[in-house]
């Protein structure tokens, strides 16, 4: 059973009175061998989404994705994570020790969090200046990077700030931004790494009927 690709949802279907979790659903119940057709409807296949996002695709947004690999296939609870900025066309703005890069690739599964209302076109119309303007500040050198005090979080939260004054806003905190936007993220992808995980180690993770107040890992 090959997993699916990267932002598809996973199926969970119910049988011996079991949830089952797998890529694709079987022929045949992994656990008694009949066949997996059920009249019950709690207990119909059913599909749960990817929290990841092709994060080219994904505009004006904040993304979060590992330094190295990705979230299915090498995140272990405790990687180092990179963070960086979509432009209006899917370039993701994010800066390193090299200072700001402007990656046309290597974000196709991220964690996006949306920072712009579709309805605001006027700010969408001058997004991409935006980010030019900032990233050219000497801020945002090679060589005042810090890996502790002056990161990718610290160019991206900086950015977002930026956007929030010329809006007439509040800045916000980096523990009131990610407590506010990011957890709710991170915390549903978690659930769905560690499943994931699961059944490409063993092809299902079978528990308790949700029905039965049960709830995968």
């Amino acid at each position: 059973m090959q997993p699916p690709a990267a932002g598809s949802p996973l199926v969970r279907f119910g049988h011996c009175g079991k949830a089952i979790y797998c890529f694709s659903v079987p022929r045949s119940c992994p656990l008694c061998g009949l066949g997996v057709g059920s009249p019950k409807l709690e207990d119909a296949p059913t599909s749960i989404s990817s929290p990841f996002a092709d994060g080219h695709r994904q505009r004006c947004a904040f993304l979060l994705r590992p330094t190295e690999g990705t979230f299915l296939r090498d995140y272990n609870g405790s990687s180092d994570l990179h963070v960086g900025i979509t432009s209006t066309n899917g370039i993701v703005y994010n800066y390193n020790e090299k200072g700001v890069c402007r990656d046309g690739t290597g974000w196709e599964q991220s964690v996006s969090v949306p920072l712009v209302q579709p309805d605001l076109y006027g700010l969408l119309d001058r997004w991409n200046g935006y980010l030019e303007e900032f990233s050219a500040t000497d801020d945002w050198l090679a060589d005042r990077y810090s890996e502790d005090q002056h990161n990718c979080y610290s160019y991206a939260l900086k950015f977002i700030n930026w956007m929030l004054t010329l809006e007439g806003r509040q800045p916000l905190k980096r523990n009131e931004f990610i407590e506010q936007f990011v957890v709710p993220k991170t915390r549903k992808a978690s659930k769905f790494i560690t499943l994931y995980q699961a059944i490409e180690d063993h092809h299902f993770y079978i528990t308790d009927h949700p029905g039965r107040q049960a709830t995968p890992p």
